[in-house]
């Protein structure tokens, strides 16, 4: 269709809620919801994007129907989409592709790796790196003897198995084990998975001393390696996440976006405690912002699933139907900046970033830009509020994997000059690793979050300092990569792009949270709280990240802060 055909059409339509279909023959183009069906559609008679034009050219006609409200159009949107599966929209597909634990609801449960958990059965996870799982469920088994067997296996049974005989089961099937120490020894398994690591730390490590004084020293050393791994399992994982929680069950999104394809990462907490996870691929045809994706993504997922007390988001959607459609059924949609629920969605965007080729795409990276290697890359971006709370983030990578103890930030003086304010916040790196005053190594690449003028802000900065280290820039409207002598327009799914996409996504993220966190420090409502001065004020937004975050803190969590009591915390509670 042309733009003239596209006017003429729209001018048909009523001015009344309702969706549209951009269609060719048989086939669903791009499904869109709309306020008012004349005027959205008479907008793609001028159309926004390269991508929008060519679904423009290609349609040969536009449906539509109407509905009596914009939600009913948000739900009805979601659905057509899903049962359409349009080229052009932001498409939905499961995908459950990382291990879990589970121990099955039977009377004597048995313990194992899945990617597809029973519906009855105790699920614990998401775990990244299967082989460590394997290697920690089977020093459970030796430690406790809880069975893996299937119920077929172990079903009438009149003599052990070699599960028995190797050590790995104490043989419930044959009464070799009562079901009183069975259910025992399951118990010291749950409260192993639940986070408490000297579960099964303690009795390998009285195992491995045994090993060592009968002389058994090649089990003892196989013990202390699996120990190194038993050890280490929690680190990030559920156990340090849970805690109690004033909701019945809140939604956790991490996202990770990958040229045309995207991650969704989901995690269900109840009361607390974590009870589902699941990953979710999306096409995502060329979009490039979480705030779109998840837009999105939420009508399309929870219009045929109940929706939970609240949601937690990395970013906050750009779309204020979608808002106020979770508002009106009473979902609360937060955006944590620090605390329990800030670790919760940095769990789901670990769960949302592949973690496969890493290494490969690092060295794939180095040999397109000619440079030595790309191991260690550091990451910049500057927010402001038209040259107010101007702050600036340095995000670091490392292997392709964030390295969140070098993130650093920093307040800039404000002035609405982004690339004064870049060239500022370059000349501070800079200067502090040229004068040695950075514990950090110096990174192998820089990544400027802009365009050629960020770079030569950029430039210019290491220049004046004197700090020789490679640097490029990534920009998000046409995803060009630029060095000092030329571009590069590099395939959307190539793994090196893709690398330079999530440390420039980062950047950004880190700096948007600090400008948002430095805003509200310079004027907010807690100044008017009585019993909060200026140190209890900024303890409280470091800890919640935001007065949003102080305001969807209970009061319990408001008084672990330092320095805030029963009454102060209720006060806060109430006046916000």
């Amino acid at each position: 269709m042309d733009t003239d055909a596209v006017r003429e059409r729209a001018s048909a339509l009523p001015d009344t809620p309702g969706v549209y279909q951009f269609e060719r023959g048989d086939a669903v183009l791009y499904v869109g919801k709309a306020l008012d069906l004349r005027d959205r559609v008479r907008s793609y008679g001028d159309p926004r994007s390269e991508r929008i034009r060519r679904m423009v050219n290609r349609a040969d006609r536009i449906d539509f129907s109407v509905t009596e409200t914009e939600t009913q159009a948000l739900l009805l949107e979601a659905n057509l989409v899903k049962r359409f599966q349009p080229k052009y929209n932001v498409r939905l597909k499961d995908d459950k592709s990382y291990p879990l634990v589970q121990l099955t609801d039977h009377d004597y449960p048995r313990i194992e790796v899945t990617r597809d958990p029973d519906d009855a059965a105790t699920v614990f996870g998401p775990y990244t790196d299967k082989g460590r799982v394997e290697t920690v469920v089977k020093a459970l088994r030796e430690t406790y003897g809880v069975r893996g067997c299937s119920e077929y296996k172990f079903a009438d049974r009149d003599r052990p198995c070699l599960d028995y005989e190797v050590g790995i089961c104490s043989a419930p099937c044959v009464d070799e084990i009562g079901v009183e120490s069975y259910l025992a020894d399951v118990g010291s398994v749950r409260r192993f998975l639940d986070g408490e690591t000297g579960a099964l730390v303690d009795p390998m490590e009285a195992a491995m001393e045994t090993a060592a004084e009968r002389q058994e020293f090649e089990r003892a050393a196989n013990l202390r390696d699996r120990l190194d791994v038993v050890r280490s399992f929690h680190e990030g994982g559920a156990a340090a996440i849970q805690g109690d929680s004033p909701e019945e069950q809140v939604a956790v999104l991490g996202v990770s976006i990958e040229g045309s394809d995207a991650t969704v990462a989901r995690l269900t907490s109840e009361r607390g405690k974590l009870v589902d996870r699941e990953r979710h691929r999306v096409v995502a045809s060329d979009v490039r912002e979480v705030a779109t994706l998840l837009s999105a993504f939420l009508p399309q997922f929870f219009t045929e699933r109940d929706l939970p007390d609240a949601i937690l988001l990395p970013e906050r959607p750009d779309d204020e139907d979608v808002l106020a459609w979770l508002d009106r059924e009473g979902t609360d949609v937060r955006v944590p900046g620090a605390g329990r629920e800030a670790t919760l969605v940095d769990l789901a965007l670990k769960n949302a970033r592949r973690q496969t080729g890493r290494r490969d795409e690092c060295a794939q990276l180095a040999e397109r830009l000619s440079i030595d290697a790309a191991d260690r890359i550091e990451g910049f971006d500057v927010s402001h509020a038209q040259g107010t709370a101007v702050v600036g983030s340095d995000v670091c990578f490392r292997d392709g994997d964030a390295e969140k103890r070098d993130y650093r930030r920093k307040k800039l003086t404000e002035e609405n000059d982004d690339y004064a304010n870049m060239r500022r916040l370059l000349r501070w790196r800079a200067e502090r690793a040229v004068e040695g005053r950075d514990d950090r190594p110096d990174p192998d690449l820089l990544l400027i979050d802009g365009g050629e003028g960020q770079l030569t802000a950029a430039l210019d900065a290491l220049d004046t300092v004197g700090w020789d280290v490679p640097v490029v820039a990534l920009a998000k409207d046409e995803e060009l990569v630029i060095t000092p002598d030329r571009s590069y327009d590099w395939e959307a799914d190539a793994d090196h792009l893709r690398l330079l996409q999530r440390v420039r996504d980062e950047a950004h993220r880190f700096a948007v949270a600090y400008h948002q966190q430095v805003r509200d420090e310079v004027s907010t409502t807690l100044d008017e709280l009585p019993g909060v001065g200026p140190a209890l004020r900024t303890r409280l937004l470091r800890r919640f990240g935001s007065v949003d975050g102080v305001r969807s803190a209970s009061e319990s969590e408001i008084s672990d802060v330092d320095g805030v009591g029963p009454s102060t915390a209720a006060t806060i509670a109430a006046r916000l």
